[in-house]
């Protein structure tokens, strides 16, 4: 996924208000964008990191500037939540994601029980195939943790999953690490040890768990290879 323009650079002031980022861009002015990321960000939202941002020409929007990446450590992270669906769409139809090949259609945002699930893959032959996607961004050294704070609405959706797998079909936790530096993937037990209790328990029923990696670039985003998933 290529940025439809050229991202605007500067350094975070701050987060306050849970979607709201005071950014001070590289040409001197001050500006507040919004950051639809509801989760902590430990490790992302450093006072001082740099940040790069999307301008809107929409005129209704209030607020014209999104926050789509930053930095942590030597990586850059990709934090815009709402590209995590694309990406993994894009991957998925690319060929990059072979667990997800061979199906006929692909459909975003269909209902499953009470839950609206990502993706649904579909298939005369081989059925559905249920696919939620999770943008990851903490870093616990070289590990990948999800999630970086509680998270009942996560929870309910490995439960979701977990019900559509016990029904006989096929149910994927997709966990798309938005950051180039990490080797391996596990949950959260620090942060979340129910949602990780969840993701055990779901992955004993059959729900299956795949982390992948992404290049994050100025001017893109790429979801590269897979890693792997530990349960610790």
């Amino acid at each position: 996924m290529r940025f439809s323009q050229p991202l605007i650079g500067g350094r975070l002031i701050r987060r306050y208000k849970r979607f709201l980022v005071d950014v001070r861009l590289d040409d001197g002015r001050v500006v507040t964008a919004h950051t639809n990321n509801t989760g902590a960000m430990i490790g992302c939202a450093t006072p001082g990191v740099r940040v790069w941002l999307s301008h809107s020409q929409n005129p209704t929007r209030k607020l014209p500037y999104t926050w789509e990446i930053t930095t942590s450590g030597r990586a850059y992270v990709a934090i815009n939540t709402l590209r995590a669906n694309h990406l993994v769409e894009e991957a998925i139809r690319g060929g990059r994601v072979p667990e997800l090949a061979g199906y006929a259609s692909l459909s975003r945002e269909v209902r499953l029980g009470e839950r609206r699930i990502d993706l649904c893959l579909d298939d005369a032959r081989r059925g559905r195939c249920w696919v939620e996607v999770k943008n990851v961004t903490l870093a616990d050294g070289r590990t990948a943790r999800f999630p970086d704070a509680v998270s009942a609405r996560g929870r309910a959706h490995l439960e979701t999953l977990q019900a559509a797998r016990a029904r006989g079909e096929r149910a994927v936790m997709f966990y798309l690490v938005a950051r180039g530096d990490c080797d391996r993937f596990a949950p959260a037990w620090a942060i979340d040890p129910d949602y990780s209790e969840t993701m055990v328990r779901a992955a004993r029923a059959g729900v299956e768990l795949y982390a992948y990696r992404s290049r994050v670039r100025r001017h893109g985003v790429l979801v590269t290879e897979p890693l792997a998933v530990s349960l610790r």
